[in-house]
């Protein structure tokens, strides 16, 4: 048949042209497990040959489907999310999905309620829900789930709620141990808004890591910023009023460890010298701060596709009528340590 026909090729021609039924052609399609590797060869070598191009809207009607994905997500201000939605972008349209973005200018307040309504009206085969913990912004998940599948990103665990976290806790072990293993003992921290589920979490890391070292983590060895460069400047001038003693400092996370490198030069701190620093994210420009930043560095790309693999997953299970293979969980992805300049060697005290 030639491509100028006028006729739109139909999956009963590609089923005639291959020898096989219609349903083993749409198993095909839609990468359906079950379909022997030579007809599945065969059937894509009749598409090709016909140049069959599925008709996606008719298809998702007839499956009840609409192949998007509804995406809840806030502070994109911030290197993190931003990051980690660039993450979910790329996953869901490697796996064919549009998306219906949302974002909650006030996550730790909006009424969440018409968002949900909204994407089940549209029919949403599933929702990421990329917003951080803050708060009780996510009480209403624990009086019921929602009737479509959801996913859930840097949110406490919970019985049987599925969700993809970063180990902001093992983040902070491994700040401040590796601090410790440079012979500082005098460690104060910076921390995120500590209304967020992850600020809290890499903050216990910190403590901790301090803990096992013998050393009580008392207040005045605490700040908490808002994630802003301008609140790590800020924060140092007043840690270092209550702990002026501190040699090193772990920073939450990157924006912040920049206002402290500023602020440290007006102060006249040198760094690593006088004061050694660890952040958390490794934003691009960490490597070419003054002095080049040690940091937590957490794979926010990876976190994103990795939410899209698993809603994907829950979703297909949903539409063959399988059972979940066991509880649903947390997936846990463990951040790591990346030594720069900002941190030096020093003598064991």
């Amino acid at each position: 048949m030639s491509r100028r026909s006028s006729n739109r090729v139909t999956i009963v021609q590609v089923a005639e042209s291959a020898g096989v039924s219609t349903q083993t052609v749409s198993r095909v399609i839609n990468d359906f497990p079950g379909v022997l590797p030579g007809t599945r060869e065969r059937v894509r070598a009749a598409i090709a040959r016909l140049h069959y191009r599925p008709n996606i809207i008719a298809r998702s009607l007839s499956q009840l489907r609409t192949n998007t994905l509804g995406v809840v997500t806030a502070g994109l201000d911030f290197f993190g999310p931003s990051r980690t939605l660039i993450g979910i972008e790329r996953g869901a349209n490697a796996a064919g999905y549009s998306r219906n973005l949302n974002l909650l200018h006030r996550p730790e307040s909006d009424d969440v309620q018409n968002l949900i309504d909204g994407f089940l009206s549209r029919q949403v085969d599933g929702i990421i829900w990329a917003t951080q913990e803050i708060g009780g912004n996510l009480e209403w998940l624990d009086r019921e789930p929602l009737p479509t599948p959801c996913v859930f990103l840097e949110t406490r665990p919970r019985p049987n709620v599925p969700s993809v976290n970063v180990d902001s806790r093992c983040g902070g072990q491994i700040a401040g141990r590796h601090l410790l293993s440079r012979g500082h003992r005098k460690i104060g921290v910076i921390t995120g808004p500590l209304s967020w589920w992850s600020a809290r979490e890499r903050l216990r890391g910190w403590k901790d890591a301090l803990a096992e070292a013998g050393i009580p983590a008392e207040d005045r060895f605490m700040i908490e910023g808002d994630w802003s460069t301008g609140s790590g400047a800020n924060s140092l001038d007043r840690l270092l009023r209550h702990f002026p003693e501190m040699d090193s400092m772990f920073v939450c996370n990157d924006q912040m460890a920049l206002g402290v490198l500023q602020a440290s030069r007006r102060l006249g701190k040198r760094v690593p010298e006088d004061l050694a620093v660890v952040g958390f994210d490794d934003i691009p420009e960490a490597e070419f701060l003054g002095p080049p930043l040690t940091t937590i560095r957490q794979e926010l790309l990876r976190l994103g596709g990795t939410v899209v693999e698993l809603l994907s997953g829950l979703i297909a299970e949903r539409w063959e009528g399988k059972e979940a293979a066991g509880p649903l969980e947390t997936k846990w992805l463990m951040p790591e340590l990346v030594v720069r300049q900002s941190t030096g060697s020093r003598d064991a005290v």
